[in-house]
């Protein structure tokens, strides 16, 4: 006979401390997720257990309730359920699990009767399953504390009734303090994704849903609850993001008692989910990060996926991507062009992009015909591959596995593939149509069509695409909805590729940023931020896309000189300045460029090069400004011994100067010298302050963007800069230099001790 599970966990990592209630067979419930109390002893952690009993109240369940973090509604929850579901007679809806089997990574601990015990873990994995025998459910639920404090959880559902069971939705959920106060999430569009957003947690839900089959430029990405005014560096804040890349949901409620939760996890449409005896569901992962400041939960994300033997370990190569060069106009000699002059700068990938296949001269025809076309390249593509790699760069492929053209021979000869229902052809993004990865024949088919390229040609990397929603997206004959199983699908199809092609690296690009998450990212090794890649509106897309990844998983390429989605212009040094906090690339026709420019892009690519060790290994830190006319971003090494800042105008400030610039994340006791640093054309407008120690002439003031080099600054002294402790460059600052607006400064410091 089992017995119900009866036990207190607690977990710690990195100054993050989580207690978790298994107490009496109930599922697990957090008394504590925030910042680490230090070791507790059994008496500790039951009496913080009774702290947490609400008192009876009018109105209220006379049991107080217990939040699970599955929430449960028999228990007197009445927000948003964690399992909402039935059987066809409509009963099992609202089911009492009792937990039976506890195991702690992955070993099994007895469980008993007795009175409970204390179970201490640093970084771990608690998992617990559970069963409500009437109802006919299964339940398994896992909790994580991962390397950089990061809790994650998940859910499993087992069916173990005679008949079906649907599940509607599967939602876990942390609960957050009430000093919690404000939400922020994340909001956008088409070339502006990954806006932030700010508003009051009150009572009621705040619910983010994602319904367009992928991520999306809109998803929250990082739903946060915080302390009023909390910023980059102040104020607690707990966070969450559900690492699905389908349909989603991220919610923040708060109850007509107090309590509040934050969570989220898969959004399933009508009848997706419906499982036969024995058949189970799993969860998407849901992940939480706790910091004080922003910062911190963002660092705490980057950590994590550091720690992951997956995550990317060799050097990122700097990379030139052809789409704004010459977009469908494939011809080698161009092409060929474009990598001789990539190379010459000091670039090590190329990747050519979309038009190599089927009929593809435009958007209107081609895809799923991952057949190299004979009209465009009918040597195929090995005189340009082979070149590529005699200049020993990599050579990288645009695939957009997913999608079809109506005007195809796959869609011809298939057109069940295409994801329909109700009998009609949904309607067309960018004339396009989604192939069905769920129907196991076309799943072969665009397989086998991939690992045919792979195994021709010496293809270092696929940059793969998504471009479009997916709206009436059913399965053939029945018209049933099929997106769950076409997530399914691109991550089994990603990992098949990827298991046979070890050292194959995989780009997540979906019309852009449209597809930034934790569930492609297991599998993938970067994301495109943005198909806008004007330096002025990457400034805030990299700063928020960082709160959830890393710099080297962020696509960075330096445009060209007029912006092809704004229209802008601006100088190399604003360009080139934006894109090195990230994974370096150039997506510039620089066949157009003049010698002066290749050679200062050259500079700031061997600038990148002899930073990029710190600038993909640091911690990331950001500067708030109330005026928002500047953008401040750093990198400092993990064991404070160097750092790197940007500062960037992004727009005139109401004062001749903002002052003081802080350098914050340094280490306060050791002392450190402040370099600025100066690659290719001086910016425009540069006043540098004293401390600089270097002499200008004014009389340069006005700088040409497209003839002559203006004088480079004179050093007056060996070394330019200053030397001050950490403490003081933290808190005191030292005086701007000041340059017209879209333009950034750079500086790099380094301890002296």
């Amino acid at each position: 006979m089992s017995h119900p599970v009866n036990a207190f966990v607690t977990l710690r990592s990195e100054g993050v401390g989580v207690v978790v209630d298994l107490a009496a067979g109930r599922l697990p419930a957090l008394l504590h997720w925030g910042a680490d109390p230090g070791e507790l002893t059994l008496d500790d952690v039951a009496t913080l257990a009774l702290t947490a009993v609400m008192p009876a109240a009018p109105s209220m369940v006379d049991d107080p309730t217990r939040l699970a973090i599955l929430p449960e509604h028999w228990a007197g929850w009445v927000g948003r359920p964690g399992l909402s579901g039935s059987r066809p007679d409509g009963s099992a809806w609202s089911p009492r699990f009792v937990t039976h089997t506890l195991l702690i990574d992955g070993e099994p601990r007895e469980a008993s009767d007795e009175a409970p015990s204390l179970i201490e873990l640093g970084t771990g994995t608690l998992t617990v399953v559970a069963r409500d025998d009437a109802a006919g459910l299964e339940l398994t639920l896992t909790l994580e504390l991962t390397a950089g404090g990061v809790l994650r959880s998940q859910a499993a559902l087992v069916n173990t009734g005679d008949d079906d069971y649907r599940v509607d939705d599967l939602i876990l959920a942390y609960p957050v303090p009430t000093v919690a106060s404000e939400l922020q999430d994340q909001a956008g569009r088409w070339a502006k994704e990954r806006v932030p957003q700010r508003r009051a947690f009150t009572v009621g839900s705040h619910v983010r849903e994602g319904r367009k089959g992928r991520t999306g430029a809109d998803a929250a990405t990082v739903l946060h609850a915080g302390v009023p005014g909390f910023s980059f560096a102040d104020g607690e804040v707990w966070g969450v993001h559900v690492g699905w890349s389908g349909n989603h949901t991220h919610l923040a409620e708060r109850n007509f008692t107090g309590e509040q939760v934050i969570g989220g996890g898969e959004l399933l449409l009508p009848g997706e989910m419906v499982l036969s005896q024995g058949e189970s569901y799993t969860s998407p992962w849901l992940y939480g990060s706790y910091g004080v400041g922003l910062d911190e939960v963002a660092r705490r994300f980057h950590r994590y996926l550091r720690s992951r033997p997956q995550h990317p370990s060799s050097v990122r190569p700097v990379t030139i991507n052809v789409w704004e060069a010459v977009y469908f106009d494939h011809s080698l000699e161009p092409l060929l062009e474009l990598a001789e002059k990539a190379a010459a700068v000091g670039v090590e990938r190329y990747v050519l992009d979309d038009g190599w296949f089927g009929a593809r001269r435009d958007d209107h025809a081609g895809l799923g015909d991952w057949v190299v076309s004979r009209d465009v390249w009918p040597n195929g593509l090995h005189p340009l591959v082979n070149r590529v790699k005699e200049l020993d760069m990599q050579f990288g492929l645009w695939f957009e596995p997913e999608m079809v053209n109506e005007d195809s021979d796959v869609a011809r000869a298939h057109p069940e593939w295409i994801m329909a229902t109700g009998g009609r052809t949904p309607v067309e993004t960018r004339f396009q149509q989604v192939i069905n990865l769920g129907i196991p024949e076309c799943y072969a088919h665009i397989r086998d069509q991939i690992f045919a390229m792979l195994a021709e040609y010496d293809i270092s990397y696929i940059k793969w695409d998504h471009n479009r929603d997916l709206i009436d997206a059913g399965t053939h004959p029945l018209g049933r909805a099929g997106v769950h199983a076409q997530t399914e699908a691109v991550y089994r199809l990603i990992d098949e590729i990827k298991a046979a092609h070890p050292g194959l690296e995989i780009e997540s690009c979906s019309s852009g940023g449209a597809r930034v998450d934790l569930g492609v990212l297991q599998r993938t090794d970067r994301v495109w931020v943005s198909d806008c890649i004007d330096p002025l509106e990457r400034q805030d897309m990299m700063r928020w896309t960082q709160q959830l990844l890393p710099p080297e998983m962020l696509g960075s390429h330096i445009a060209s000189l007029t912006s092809h989605t704004t229209g802008r212009t601006h100088e190399l040094n604003f360009r080139a300045a934006t894109a090195l906090f990230g994974h370096l690339g150039i997506e510039w026709d620089l066949r157009q460029a003049s010698d002066d420019e290749l050679a200062e892009l050259g500079e700031w690519i061997a600038f990148h090069k002899a930073h990029r060790d710190l600038l993909h290994g640091g911690d990331l830190v950001r500067l708030d400004f109330p005026d928002d006319s500047l953008t401040a971003t750093g990198v400092v090494a993990p064991d404070r011994s160097r750092a790197i800042y940007s500062y960037a105008a992004v727009s005139t400030h109401v004062t001749s100067l903002r002052g003081r610039l802080r350098m914050p994340g340094l280490d306060p006791a050791r002392r450190y010298r402040v370099s600025p640093v100066l690659v290719g054309r001086v910016p425009s407008g540069l006043r540098p302050p004293a401390w600089w120690g270097v002499k200008r002439d004014m009389a340069t003031e006005t700088v040409d963007l497209t003839h002559g080099r203006p004088p480079k600054l004179v050093p007056v002294a060996e070394e330019a800069g200053v030397v001050l402790p950490g403490s003081l460059l933290a808190s005191a600052g030292l005086m701007e230099a000041s340059v017209h607006p879209d333009h950034a400064l750079i500086y790099l410091v380094d301890a002296v001790d």
